[in-house]
């Protein structure tokens, strides 16, 4: 498969998954970390990186509208629930360990380079969540 092919595809299923998600007002964003470990606030942070990746300046509402279909807030009042204890719980034991967006995204971006950064990337990982953030 061509790299373009591939670039339209990969973009179809994203639009194809966006599509669903927006159908899927029932199924909240706390039982898909739960279940997937991530969720809408997710994706539309990878979609701000992915901007950013290419220079284009898009900001965190701006993202959440393309993912949510509507502002973060319209869908928050529509359709988002309080979560149950429960969730609540379930979140807590299976949540990932919290990293600044920054470092997941240095991460993110040395993974797959010579040995030297992945053990770099892991290291600076390491080090920050052992200082608890």
């Amino acid at each position: 498969m061509d790299d373009q092919t591939k670039l339209e595809l990969e973009a179809a299923v994203f639009r194809r998954l966006v599509e669903h998600l927006r159908g899927r007002t029932d199924v909240q964003n706390i039982d898909m970390m739960n279940l997937a470990g991530f969720c809408r606030n997710c994706l539309s942070n990878w979609y701000q990186d992915a901007a950013q990746d290419k220079g284009v300046s898009l900001e965190k509402s701006e993202a959440r509208e393309i993912v949510y279909g509507m502002p973060y807030d319209d869908w928050k009042a529509k359709y988002q629930t309080e979560a149950t204890a429960d969730q609540q719980a379930a979140f807590e034991k299976n949540k990932p360990p919290t990293l600044s967006r920054e470092l997941r995204r240095l991460a993110w971006l040395l993974d797959g380079q010579c040995g030297v950064w992945q053990r770099t990337a892991r290291l600076l990982t390491a080090a920050h969540i052992s200082r608890g953030h």
